[in-house]
């Protein structure tokens, strides 16, 4: 079962919060992770490239962050094999293509930002993830 942990939530999501925040007010770009990462990727040599990086790094430095502060990580259990880990990211990464963002880039600042195509993407994730932990739990028995 899923432990509640309601402050480590909320600093979380004040942190994400307060990270788009920033990259809009000083760059005027959102954070989307999708669109960050794929601009890393395709586009090494662009002046756009410093910021997209640090970002990234910030992302996969956070860890650091909590074992600094805890003096442990949190203890991470996936109930499934390495290799519906890797096939659940290439469908995520193709979900991201056709819906011309992710959950942070349409949930977090296209809500914010009163997007109707973003209050419509980000209504189809929640809805699919709602039916997925559905039909995993109840239907599967996983």
């Amino acid at each position: 079962m899923t432990e509640f942990t309601p402050l480590m939530s909320l600093a979380g999501g004040a942190l994400i919060g307060l990270a788009a925040v920033v990259l809009m007010g000083l760059l005027g770009r959102i954070a989307g992770i999708n669109g960050i990462l794929s601009g890393l990727v395709a586009l090494p040599n662009t002046s756009d490239w410093a910021w997209r990086a640090a970002f990234v790094l910030g992302l996969l430095g956070s860890p650091l962050a909590v074992l600094m502060l805890n003096g442990s990580l949190p203890e991470l259990s996936v109930p499934v094999s390495p290799v519906m880990v890797g096939a659940g990211g290439v469908l995520v990464g193709i979900g991201t293509s056709l819906g011309s963002g992710c959950t942070s880039g349409h949930g977090v600042c296209g809500i914010a930002r009163l997007s109707k195509r973003s209050i419509a993407a980000t209504l189809t994730f929640m809805a699919t993830a709602l039916i997925t932990v559905f039909v995993i739990r109840h239907v599967i028995g996983a």
